[in-house]
């Protein structure tokens, strides 16, 4: 059989070996319908030849599937900090126009920078994040929004839904200002500055910039 060919074999009412086959290349299209040539061996006349036609076109569906493409892709970033190497995984949700902070993502509220799963924040080394220290490990990642002043939390709860924020699960809370930035379509973390065992990671979406600093242990 063909490699673009579909087989199924199976039983139907009691009559064994009943093979159907479809070639992919067997769709063809005249006067605006479309034909389905298939061959059917050994099928019993009992068998109603709607349902056929029904599982050949439902096997050709699955067979050309395409996977679902997520609107809010999947991002990594990782940097060495000292000897601590830092990686975060999330989801980049895009602006489209909209009114970010104080408008989709209210102000005072938890949220996951990140869309579909909460961003995951690990290190492999113990770390101080704005002079306060973070152990080693895994941690998904929360923030408060303010207008001047955001709280970032890392938290136990991972891998977890970005909804609903994990209570009781605080590992560290810091603080850290805000800023005015350039305008960031898509949401970002990343590494402006790098030292020998400090670092600067930005937290940045439209024209809000997060800055944390990070010292390696």
């Amino acid at each position: 059989m063909a490699d673009n060919e579909i087989d199924l074999t199976s039983d139907v009412e009691g009559d064994a070996g009943i093979r159907l086959s479809l070639s992919l290349h067997d769709l063809t299209r005249a006067s605006g319908s479309t034909l389905w040539n298939f061959q059917a061996r050994g099928v019993p006349n009992s068998m109603p030849r709607m349902l056929l036609v029904m599982s050949m076109l439902a096997l050709a569906g699955s067979a050309g599937a395409q996977p679902e493409i997520r609107k809010s892709q999947l991002a990594t970033v990782s940097q060495m900090v000292g000897s601590a190497r830092i990686e975060i995984v999330y989801r980049r949700p895009v602006a489209r126009g909209r009114e970010l902070f104080g408008g989709i993502v209210p102000y005072g509220r938890p949220w996951s920078p990140s869309a579909d799963s909460a961003a995951l924040f690990t290190a492999s080394r113990d770390l101080e994040v704005e002079g306060l220290r973070l152990a080693a490990g895994r941690y998904s990642v929360w923030a408060i929004p303010g207008r001047e002043t955001w709280t970032v939390i890392f938290s136990s709860a991972q891998p977890v839904f970005h909804l609903p924020y994990p209570e009781g699960r605080d590992v560290l809370r810091v603080r850290a200002p805000a800023r005015a930035g350039d305008h960031m379509e898509t949401l970002a973390f990343y590494f402006p500055v790098v030292d020998a065992d400090s670092a600067i990671l930005n937290l940045h979406w439209g024209k809000t910039v997060v800055p944390l600093s990070v010292r390696g242990k």
